[in-house]
């Protein structure tokens, strides 16, 4: 089992934000991520905030061992080619000593309607967003087999949302993680309903790392593992950046990865 650490890049300095990172990684977490939007989700909604990949890309500079993604970057705002060479490039810059790079790409359908309405993206509908997000995802796997120099590795493909019938079929066919809310209960009929997808579509559903948010202390984790999630991530605002939970949280997966 893994330990994410998602840094919201809301409400502080980038100098805190690049603290917030450094010590994630000191502290022992598997994967830092932040978030694709363009202003807060929570708090003064017009206050302090930093763009998604300019920050992973600052982040793959910054750090050294931990694992670096968005949580989720959102589909509709970016080109899929272009998002595809951001990936390529991120994924290149994490890089250290010739090994293989360090970037997880996070997407999802989005969600968020001031980001649209002030940035100039067309909203649409929750379903024409999956069906874009179905649509990109074959351009941009086709654009990192294209590229010169290819990524370092395979760049491993978080998909973030839980519907039954769009999303989780589009994991099923492209993802390496899936990440998914909800209670304990609500969590174990999405594997099963993801386990269903794999099998429509032949693809085995242990290739499919299962993730989620988690707010609470490590007890509540022990119910989630037992449905299989192995991936949890907790989240932590700016500006102070509270690492504690994330402390705990970590010594719990070294007891059960022991």
């Amino acid at each position: 089992m893994r330990i994410g650490v998602q840094i919201q890049p809301q409400h502080a300095a980038y100098a805190d934000i690049r603290r917030a990172a450094a010590a994630v990684e000191e502290a022992g977490a598997d994967v830092l991520f932040n978030w694709d939007h363009f202003f807060p989700l929570t708090g003064d909604p017009d206050g302090a905030h930093f763009e998604c990949w300019t920050v992973l890309a600052a982040w793959a500079e910054a750090t050294s061992r931990v694992e670096i993604g968005a949580l989720v970057t959102c589909n509709t705002y970016r080109n899929p080619e272009l998002l595809a060479d951001m990936v390529r490039t991120v994924d290149h810059i994490s890089a250290r000593e010739g090994g293989t790079g360090r970037l997880v790409l996070g997407i999802g359908s989005g969600w968020f309607e001031r980001d649209y309405s002030e940035y100039g993206y067309d909203f649409g509908t929750a379903g024409g967003r999956l069906d874009d997000l179905a649509a990109a995802l074959p351009r941009i796997e086709a654009r990192l087999g294209r590229l010169n120099p290819a990524p370092t590795r395979h760049v491993p493909v978080l998909i973030g949302g839980g519907g039954e019938r769009k999303t989780l079929r589009i994991v099923a066919r492209h993802a390496d993680i899936w990440h998914g809310f909800g209670d304990v209960d609500t969590i174990a009929r999405k594997h099963a309903v993801l386990d269903d997808w794999c099998a429509r579509l032949e693809r085995d559903p242990a290739e499919i790392e299962r993730s989620t948010d988690v707010a609470g202390d490590p007890a509540e984790g022990e119910a989630l593992h037992a449905v299989g999630t192995r991936l949890f991530t907790i989240s932590v605002d700016g500006p102070r950046y509270d690492l504690g939970r994330v402390r705990e949280w970590i010594a719990w997966r070294d007891e059960k990865n022991a």
